[in-house]
């Protein structure tokens, strides 16, 4: 596993936060959102509160699912009355993408338009899909996913932590192989970076992730850096039963 996160070239503060765990096969990412720098309170609050209550779930998928789904619902719910302790923070909310990886499987989990794609066999995959608006109008036959990556305001997101009472997870399983590379990204690289050219960077970068996230941050800054940008890349190196 390797990480990286950057203020990008905008910003003056960076509101994204990760974390991985390689011995517990997770990983974690959240995009904050908020003014008065309060995105980054609830993008901390949130990496801070699920790391330690998702490391040590079980691998019984329905347990897992669980598990994870209280454990998002405790830091919704801590995020939203931070949010209302101060008027700093009101409005304040974040973004989560998360994989865990548990014997040939992974759950991937996400609120908001963060996202986690795949590369196998060459190509990449995008696993998650945006809670946004433009996603929504994507789906419904609005618009075009060309029209979609061409508009102005892609970053209009209808799921986030820290908003609501209650918030919906988006969770999938997927069966893993050896050799599999994922990637968790902010909306700061994939606004900046084609599927294709983060592909390309992917495959030129494969012995070495380190590499790999190092040239996907400076390629998003390269391209104008208009957001925070982190990424975290995790490849499958065995299978373990």
């Amino acid at each position: 596993m390797s990480g990286r996160t950057d203020t990008g070239c905008a910003r003056e503060h960076n509101e994204d936060q990760i974390a991985w765990d390689a011995s517990a096969g997770l990983a974690l990412l959240a995009d904050g959102m908020g003014g008065h720098n309060a995105g980054e309170v609830a993008s901390a609050l949130a990496i801070s509160l699920l790391h330690p209550l998702l490391r040590d779930l079980p691998a019984d998928v329905l347990e897992q699912e669980v598990g994870m789904q209280n454990a998002v619902a405790d830091a919704n719910m801590e995020i939203l009355q931070k949010a209302g302790s101060d008027a700093i923070y009101n409005g304040m909310g974040t973004t989560l993408a998360l994989v865990l990886f548990r014997a040939a499987g992974v759950m991937v989990a996400h609120v908001g338009d963060s996202r986690v794609y795949r590369l196998r066999g060459g190509r990449l995959e995008q696993l998650t899909a945006d809670h946004s608006l433009l996603q929504e109008l994507v789906a419904g036959g609005f618009m075009t996913a060309d029209e979609a990556a061409q508009a102005v305001n892609k970053n209009v997101i209808t799921r986030a932590l820290g908003i609501e009472p209650t918030v919906e997870v988006e969770v999938h399983h997927h069966e893993i192989q050896t050799g599999d590379v994922y990637l968790l990204c902010s909306d700061g690289l994939n606004d900046m970076v084609t599927d294709n050219a983060i592909a390309q960077l992917l495959l030129n970068n494969m012995d070495n992730l380190e590499a790999a996230a190092d040239a996907l941050v400076a390629e998003a800054n390269r391209c104008g850096g208009n957001d925070n940008i982190s990424v975290i890349l995790v490849r499958v190196v065995a299978l373990r039963e």
